[in-house]
């Protein structure tokens, strides 16, 4: 991995961890992040060696939302927002939403505070766990601004449109407990909290085919707009093809020799 200024980057097995990296401003978010974030990404989409990645934040937040020197300069009108270049009109394109169309599991650890754009990287991530005590907030309404990124789509699906309501037209805070009632993360004690989830993320790396939980990854996201009819056929489509597979005959094999699994995702 190349060296990078503002994420940390860490491999174990199977996992990746990738951490953001300035505990001093509780990891605001700055431009410099968000390429390092993405260039990091991009360099394992493809990597066959990682099979879970789990996004956190180092010292006591996750990622408080943009970085306040920015917005300020930005309310007064001494900075521009940054140009994002065109990345093209599908849904899994856009700015943040890549995340979503990583072929591998993107678990986000929720150690601390997450707020405003870091909750919508939490919310672009597969699953989220939260640690006892950490704040959540969209802050959004309370800065004058709008539901971003994407967040006004996936908040309903993920907690439901009242919740949802709540939660951005408020801008309030809400508690990890809350947080686990909504649905919106699962809770962990705060002691060991992060590697608790490196070992449920080692896990389903040692133990669930790749290929399995790449195409599932594709039906969960293609189920958000897709009539229960074509999911079911693609399903049929997908099961018919498995059955050539080297990880389905590994998956049969492992069971039946009762040994730990062995596959290649192919």
């Amino acid at each position: 991995m190349p060296g990078y200024s503002q994420i940390e980057v860490d491999r174990a097995g199977r996992v990746m961890t990738v951490t953001l990296n300035r505990p001093d401003r509780m990891n605001a978010w700055t431009p410099v992040m968000e390429a390092e974030l993405r260039a990091c990404l991009d360099a394992v989409r493809e990597d066959d060696g990682v099979r879970a990645i789990v996004l956190t934040g180092a010292g006591r937040g996750f990622c408080a939302g943009a970085d306040m020197a920015a917005l300020s300069a930005s309310s007064t009108g001494s900075a521009a927002a940054p140009a994002q270049p065109d990345r093209g009109a599908g849904d899994l394109d856009q700015r943040y939403t890549y995340l979503l169309g990583m072929p591998q599991p993107i678990l986000a650890a929720i150690n601390g505070a997450a707020a405003g754009v870091g909750l919508c990287l939490a919310l672009m991530c597969d699953i989220r766990f939260v640690a006892m005590g950490a704040k959540i907030t969209t802050a959004f309404s309370r800065r004058g601004l709008v539901a971003e990124h994407g967040s006004a789509w996936l908040l309903p699906r993920l907690v439901g449109p009242m919740n949802a309501a709540d939660l951005l037209l408020s801008g309030r805070t809400v508690e990890a407990a809350e947080a686990e009632r909504l649905g919106l993360a699962r809770m962990l004690p705060a002691e060991e909290f992060l590697p608790a989830v490196q070992r449920y993320a080692a896990e389903m790396a040692d133990f669930a085919s790749p290929r399995s939980v790449r195409i599932m990854k594709r039906q969960l996201q293609e189920a958000w707009t897709q009539p229960l009819g074509a999911a079911v056929r693609d399903a049929e489509r997908e099961i018919a093809l498995c059955r050539a597979t080297e990880d389905f005959r590994e998956g049969v094999a492992h069971f039946v020799e009762k040994r730990p699994p062995a596959f290649t995702g192919r």
